[in-house]
């Protein structure tokens, strides 16, 4: 079982909300209350025990589960809500899932993201920005999403890193240079790709991924697993899709990094990407802490299609 699973399975939703809105009131099967959210007369707010669920029938026109509710009330995140509702429930937080805002791979991530967001916009990222142009991602779109490129020349990237004080231990346990015969970096794991910088829930770039833009396999590649990174565990895009996802009640799922960006870029804010041909436990989980409903949206790919309905049935 998930913490988020363990954390449902001890709290009700009503003892959640009633801890902050005092004049919630049951009515027949349901509890109504003023909305906490906006001003109103008139009751608005109703919190179905069945459903384990809250929604705003007046100005919010919104609703969600306790996790949602949570955030919103104490305007936090997700894992801020999580470990506020584990402490509720009685639940321990597993080591590996606190935050480590001082682990020194995000401040190397995000010196690696600046060297690759200059390397897009130099004249050696032509053929990168020439993809994405052909793939209609305006200007503002590629700088909202960070779009990078990595040069094909060998070691770019890890002779930057080193010039800004980065140490070799640093930088291997990065997964973003190689580790050469002797030991030492080497060379650069990423060369002659369309970058995406890989973002927890909470914005901090815990990896990349590379496309690959000659045709070559792999298509893609990302970040293999670091302190920070774990594919698994996270969502593309989620940290930007996390607040339209808890309005409309509802998150889209898709396979690329480009469908995402051409969704949020049309105004389709509640999309976010899977990394990887089926979801595990834990991606499910994020979703259902924020949505009630999951739309797929993947490729013509019956095999992918499969594994993707696959991880749903077992753990949704």
């Amino acid at each position: 079982m998930s913490t988020v699973d363990d954390i449902r399975a001890r709290l009700d939703i009503v003892d959640v909300v009633s801890g902050y809105v005092p004049d919630l009131k049951r009515t027949g099967k349901n509890y109504h209350a003023r909305c906490p959210f906006h001003q109103e007369r008139t009751p608005s707010f109703v919190v179905f025990p069945d459903t384990q669920n809250w929604r705003c029938f007046g100005g919010c026109a919104t609703g969600g589960d306790m996790f949602s509710f949570v955030m919103r009330t104490e305007n936090t995140d997700f894992t801020g809500a999580m470990r506020l509702l584990a402490a509720q429930a009685g639940v321990r937080i597993e080591e590996r899932q606190q935050r480590n805002d001082d682990d020194p791979l995000y401040a190397l991530n995000d010196s690696a993201q600046q060297f690759f967001k200059q390397s897009f916009i130099a004249e050696r990222g032509a053929q990168a920005r020439s993809y994405v142009e052909g793939r209609h991602i305006g200007e503002d779109a590629t700088a909202r999403f960070g779009i990078g490129y990595a040069p094909s020349t060998g070691s770019e990237l890890l002779r930057s890193l080193g010039a800004l004080g980065f140490n070799d231990d640093l930088l291997l346990r990065s997964g973003l240079v190689l580790r050469g015969d002797d030991g030492s970096p080497s060379r650069d794991m990423f060369r002659g790709r369309l970058m995406f910088p890989l973002r927890d829930v909470d914005g901090r770039i815990a990896g990349f991924a590379g496309r690959s833009l000659d045709g070559s396999d792999p298509k893609y590649i990302n970040t293999p697993q670091t302190s920070v990174f774990d594919k698994g565990r996270m969502l593309y895009a989620l940290d930007r899709a996390r607040e339209a996802i808890g309005a409309e009640g509802e998150a889209v799922v898709v396979e690329g990094y480009m469908d995402v960006i051409a969704a949020h870029e049309n105004g389709y804010r509640n999309v976010v990407a899977s990394m990887g041909t089926a979801l595990t436990e834990t991606q499910v989980s994020l979703l259902k802490a924020r949505a009630q409903r999951i739309v797929l949206a993947l490729d013509a790919d019956a095999a992918g299609q499969e594994a993707m309905l696959q991880s749903l049935r077992t753990t949704w």
